[in-house]
C-alpha cells in the first residue's frame, strides 16, 4: 500500500454504517426467498492489494500459518496449492469490524486451535466494541467472545505486536493487549470469557497524534505485544516469565515471572523508543527487542534494535545501524527456530529508497543487509525479485537509481522465518506478502529469489464498479492502487490503470453505446485527478482540471461517449465535451452532488445531493431540481440509469434514521417510488435479464424481509432472491454493485477490504453452456497429503488416459465414511450427502489426450478417513491408482 492508506476513502465508504441501531421493518414487507438459489462466489483475481501486518507461524506443525490484514480478515496457509484461504468471510454488515485483524495467535499445544482479535476502529468510525474470535479447525467455523472495548486492525500502531498470545504450556491461558488505556486481559478458558489483569501496572500512553480530534491519531496506543519464555513452565502447567511490550517510551517492557500475579517494569531498558516486537529465543536466553521512535505503519524516522539476556539481565544493542544514520525505525523481527542465533529485522519504514532487511547468523553480533550502495546510487542486492506472478507490483515505473522497481517493500512491519525451515520466509508489505523459498542463499554469498507469496488473499477495498457490454467484463475503481481492467477474472491483471496512476480511483463510467470510451477519476498528491481510455480501458491519457480540484469525486459518461459530467472534490460540479481538455461549471447543482449519466439520450445527466434529484437534459450544462420527495436526507447514496431504457432509473440508500430503502422513478427522475418491499438498500446495479424477462435482472445489497443480504431480482423488484448465504457476507458490501450483461446470474459485489467478489448462479436458466460430458478414458490418483484430528487435506490428479481431448469434465465419486469437503482448490464443487462432484474451472476445462489436470482439498472426517474406491468422468469409470 501507498502512504495514503485507507483513511477518507474507506472511512466515507462506512459513514453510512455510522448510525449504528437496526432500523424499524418496512410496513408491508414481502416475503423474500432466503439462499433460494446456489451460488459460487470467488474473487476476481488481484492478489494482495493491501497491507499484511502479521504473519503467524505455528511453531509444532509445520506448514500451518496465519496471516492478518488490517481491513479484510484473516487467512490460513494452504501448503499443497501455495495458497491463503480466507476465514472471516461469515462476519455479517452489522459487524463489519470485525473485518478489521488486530491479532493473531495459533495454538502450538493443539494447532486446530485458533484465535483472532478483531475490531477495525477504536474511535466512533466504528460503532462496535471488539471481539477475540476463537476457532477449533482451523478457521473453518468460529465462536465469539465480546469486549467490553474496542479494538483497532486499522489504526495506527496496528503493524506491532501480535498483542494476541497464547500460553505454550498452559494453552487454555490467553492475554490480550488493549488499547485506548484498557491495559491488560486474560483469559483462562481458552478465549471464552476475559478479564483485565488489575495487577498490570501500565496501559500505555503514546498516541501519534495526542491533538487529533477525529480520535484517530489520538487514540492511545496501549498493549503492543505479549511474549512468553516457555523454558519457565511444563505441560499443563502456566508458564511463569512473560514479557509485554507497552506503547510508552519510558516504561516500554515490562514482565512476570510468577505466571501473570505480578509484574514489574525491566530494569536498564532503553528509553525514549516504543518496542513494536518483542521475540524471545528461549534456546540462548535472549529476548530481542525491535524499536521505533513512532507506533508505525507509515511513521518512523529513527529506530534501535536491543537484546536482553533473560538470565542475567544485560542489555545490548545490537542495532545494525548507528542511530544517527537511521532515518526509519524497525519493526519486523524474527529468530530461526531451527537456527536461533540468526536473527532478522525491517526498516519498516525507509520508504525511499526502498525498505532494508537486515540479517545475524551470530545473535546480532553483525549484520548483513539486503542491498547496499555500491557507490551511489549504485545498489548491489543480495535478492533477486520475480513478480510475474503479480506484475502490476512494479506499478508501471520507472524509477532512477537508487530506486528500483518492484521495490522489495514498504510497511514491512511483517517478518517470519518458518520454524521448521530456514529457507522460508514471509513479509508482508503495503500491498502484498513476499516471500523466498531459498533463504539461506543469503549466507552463502549467492542470491535468494522473492516472489509474491499471496495468491487466494485478496485485500481491496473497492469504490466501484462496472461491466460492459463489451469489452473487458469487469472495471474496477480501487483504494490505493487505483484499479484494474480484468479481461479474465481468473487472473491477474498485468498492470493496473496508469498514465496517470491514481492512489485511489474513486469513479469511473463509460459510455453505454460505445464501450470503448471510459472515464476515470481519482486522488493523486499532485497531477491530474481524470483520465480517459479510447480502447476500453486498455490504455489510458491524462484530462485537464478544473480549477481548484482536490479530489476525485465521482464522473459520468454520456451514452455516446460526446461528453462527461464531472463532480470533483474541491469544485462544484463541471463539464466538457469531448476529453475534458476544457471544462465549464455546471448551474443548478449543488457542490458535491453525485453524478450519473442517461444510458441512452446522450444529452440527460442525473446528479443527487441532501435529499434532492436533478436532471440536466442540455449535457450537464444546467440542472433542474426535481420536485421528487421522500428521497434520502444524507448523501449515503448510489443511483443508476437503466442501459436500454430513457429515464428509467434506480436509487438506494439512506440511514437507519431516515428514509433508507430503494426507490424507482420511471420519468427521467421527475418522480419516484419507494418499493414497500425493501427496508434497507445501499447499492443497486443490472445484469443480463433471466431466460423468458424481457427487463435486466437487478441487483443490490439490500435489507428484506429483515435479512442483510446480496439480492437479486428478475421481476423489476416485486420479489426478491437472497443469493449469499451467511458464510459469504463480507462485512460491509456498500460501495457498488454490478450484475454482467452477457452472463445471465453474474454478480460483482463491492467489498471494503476483501476485493472483488463475483458470483455465478446454479440455476439451470444460467446464460452458460452446461460442461459437456467427455468421452474416453481416464485415470485417477488420490492422495491424503494431510491428516490431523478431525481433519485432512487431499489432492487429486485427473488424466485424461483416452485418444480425445476435452473441452469440459466432471468427476465424482462417494465418501465411505461420512467425510465432508470443507475448501476445494482449482476447481468448483458441490456435495449432497457422501456424493461429491467437482467441475472444471474456466483455465482448466481443456485437457489433452496424455494430460492431466490436479485440484486439491480440505474435509472433515470422524473415526475412518478412506480412500475413495471409485471415480466417474460423466458415465466413464476411471482407472485408481
Amino acid at each position: 500500500m501507498r502512504r495514503t492508506r485507507i483513511l477518507t476513502a474507506v472511512l466515507a465508504l462506512a459513514a453510512g454504517l455510522l448510525a449504528g441501531g437496526p432500523p424499524a421493518l418496512a410496513a408491508d414487507s414481502e416475503k423474500v426467498a432466503v439462499s433460494a438459489d446456489t451460488y459460487t462466489w470467488k474473487n476476481a483475481r488481484i492478489d494482495g492489494g493491501g497491507f499484511v501486518p502479521g504473519i503467524v507461524f505455528n511453531r509444532t506443525e509445520k506448514d500451518l500459518a496465519y496471516a492478518r490484514t488490517d481491513i479484510g480478515g484473516a487467512y490460513r496457509w494452504v501448503e499443497a496449492s501455495k495458497t491463503w484461504t480466507p476465514l472471516l468471510d461469515h462476519v455479517g454488515w452489522d459487524d463489519w469490524g470485525h473485518t478489521g485483524v488486530v491479532s493473531l495467535a495459533s495454538d502450538s499445544v493443539d494447532p486446530d486451535k485458533v484465535y483472532a482479535a478483531v475490531g477495525t476502529y477504536t474511535n466512533s468510525w466504528d460503532p462496535g466494541n471488539g471481539a477475540v474470535l476463537r476457532s477449533s479447525d482451523r478457521g473453518a467455523s468460529w465462536q465469539k467472545a465480546d469486549l467490553p472495548f474496542k479494538l483497532g486492525g486499522n489504526m495506527p500502531g496496528r503493524g506491532m505486536g501480535e498483542r494476541l498470545a497464547i500460553d505454550p504450556n498452559r494453552n487454555s491461558v490467553l492475554y490480550l493487549g488493549a488499547p485506548s488505556g484498557k491495559g491488560l486481559w486474560r483469559s483462562t478458558d481458552s478465549g471464552v470469557t476475559w478479564s483485565q489483569v488489575t495487577s498490570f501496572p501500565n496501559p500505555g500512553n503514546y498516541a501519534q497524534d495526542p491533538g487529533d480530534t477525529s480520535g484517530y491519531a489520538s487514540d492511545n496506543q496501549g498493549i503492543a505485544w505479549v511474549t512468553f519464555d516457555e523454558s519457565t513452565g511444563t505441560a499443563g502447567n502456566a508458564t511463569r516469565t512473560i514479557y509485554v511490550g507497552v506503547a510508552d517510551k519510558d516504561n516500554a517492557v515490562y514482565r512476570s515471572t510468577d505466571a501473570g500475579a505480578s509484574w514489574q517494569r525491566l530494569a536498564g531498558q532503553p528509553t525514549g523508543y516504543l518496542a513494536h516486537k518483542g521475540v524471545l529465543d528461549a534456546e540462548n536466553g535472549y529476548l530481542y527487542l525491535a524499536y521505533s521512535d513512532k507506533g508505525g505503519p507509515y511513521d518512523g524516522g529513527k529506530g534501535l534494535l536491543w537484546r536482553y539476556a533473560t538470565a542475567t539481565g544485560d542489555w545490548t544493542d545490537i542495532s545494525p545501524v548507528a542511530e544517527a544514520d537511521t532515518y526509519y525505525g524497525f519493526s519486523g523481527l524474527t529468530v530461526d527456530r531451527q537456527n536461533p542465533g540468526t536473527v532478522m529485522a525491517t526498516a519498516y519504514s525507509s520508504w525511499w529508497p526502498d525498505t532494508q532487511i537486515f540479517r545475524s547468523t551470530d545473535s546480532g553480533g553483525t549484520w548483513t543487509r539486503a542491498w547496499d550502495y555500491t557507490s551511489y546510487p549504485n545498489r548491489s542486492n543480495r535478492y533477486t525479485m520475480d513478480v510475474s506472478s503479480s506484475p502490476w507490483l512494479t506499478w508501471g515505473a520507472n524509477p532512477s537509481p537508487p530506486e528500483q522497481t518492484p521495490k522489495l517493500g514498504w510497511m514491512t512491519e511483517a517478518l517470519e522465518i518458518d520454524p521448521f525451515d530456514s529457507d522460508r520466509m514471509m513479509y508482508g508489505t503495503g500491498a502484498t506478502i513476499y516471500g523466498t523459498e531459498n533463504l539461506t542463499n543469503w549466507d552463502s554469498g549467492s542470491t535468494f529469489t522473492i516472489k509474491p507469496m499471496v495468491q487466494g488473499l485478496e485485500e481491496t477495498a473497492v469504490l466501484d464498479l462496472a461491466s460492459p457490454p463489451s469489452g473487458a467484463p469487469l472495471l474496477s475503481a480501487l483504494g490505493d492502487i487505483g484499479g484494474f481492467r480484468h479481461t479474465d477474472l481468473t487472473k491477474v491483471p498485468p498492470m493496473m490503470y496508469t498514465q496517470p496512476n491514481f492512489t485511489s480511483t474513486t469513479s469511473l463510467d463509460f459510455a453505454e453505446a460505445n464501450p470503448n470510451t471510459v472515464v476515470r477519476v481519482g486522488n493523486l498528491d499532485s497531477g491530474p485527478h481524470i483520465a480517459f481510455s479510447t480502447d476500453n480501458g486498455a490504455n489510458w491519457f491524462a484530462g485537464t482540471d478544473p480549477s481548484g480540484v482536490s479530489g476525485g469525486g465521482t464522473v459520468a459518461a454520456a451514452a455516446d461517449g460526446s461528453r462527461f459530467v464531472w463532480s470533483p472534490e474541491g469544485a462544484g460540479v463541471h463539464y466538457a465535451t469531448g476529453f475534458g481538455s476544457s471544462w465549464a461549471a455546471s448551474s443548478g447543482i449543488p457542490t458535491g452532488a453525485i453524478v450519473e449519466s442517461d444510458r441512452v439520450d446522450s444529452n440527460t445527466f442525473y446528479g443527487f445531493k441532501s435529499g434532492k434529484f436533478y436532471v440536466s437534459t442540455d449535457g450537464g450544462a444546467t440542472f433542474t431540481a426535481s420536485a421528487a420527495s421522500g428521497l434520502p436526507s444524507g448523501d449515503s447514496v448510489r443511483f443508476k440509469a437503466l442501459p436500454g431504457a430513457e429515464g428509467d432509473i434506480w436509487l438506494a440508500g439512506g440511514a437507519p434514521d431516515g428514509a433508507y430503502g430503494l426507490w424507482r422513478s420511471t420519468d427521467g427522475g421527475a418522480s419516484f417510488t419507494k418499493l414497500s418491499n425493501v427496508e434497507q438498500a445501499d447499492t443497486v446495479g443490472f445484469g443480463k435479464a433471466a431466460p423468458g424477462a424481457s427487463y435486466q435482472t437487478l441487483y443490490t445489497s439490500a435489507k428484506i424481509d429483515g435479512v442483510r443480504g446480496i439480492f437479486r431480482s428478475t421481476d423489476q423488484g416485486a420479489t426478491w432472491t437472497r443469493i449469499n448465504d451467511d458464510a459469504h457476507q463480507w462485512g460491509w458490501t456498500g460501495a457498488a454493485i454490478t450484475g454482467d450483461p452477457r452472463v445471465y446470474g453474474r454478480v460483482y459485489v463491492a467489498t471494503n477490504g476483501r476485493g472483488i467478489i463475483y458470483g455465478d448462479t446454479s440455476d439451470s436458466g444460467g446464460g452458460t453452456d452446461p460442461t459437456p460430458t467427455p468421452t474416453g478414458a481416464c485415470t485417477v490418483t488420490y492422495k491424503v497429503t494431510n491428516q490431523w484430528s478431525g481433519g485432512f487435506q487431499a489432492d487429486v490428479q485427473l488424466t485424461n488416459s483416452g485418444s480425445s481431448g476435452w473441452s469440459g469434465w466432471s468427476l465424482g465419486w462417494s465418501f465411505a465414511d461420512g467425510q465432508k469437503v470443507s475448501q476445494l482448490w482449482n476447481a468448483d464443487f458441490t456435495q449432497s450427502g457422501a456424493a461429491v462432484t467437482v467441475q472444471n474451472v474456466g483455465w482448466n476445462a481443456n485437457v489433452a489426450p496424455g494430460s492431466s489436470v490436479s485440484f486439491g482439498f480440505t474435509g472433515s472426517w470422524s473415526g475412518v478417513n478412506g480412500k475413495p474406491t471409485a471415480f466417474q468422468l460423466g458415465e466413464t469409470s476411471c482407472t485408481v491408482t
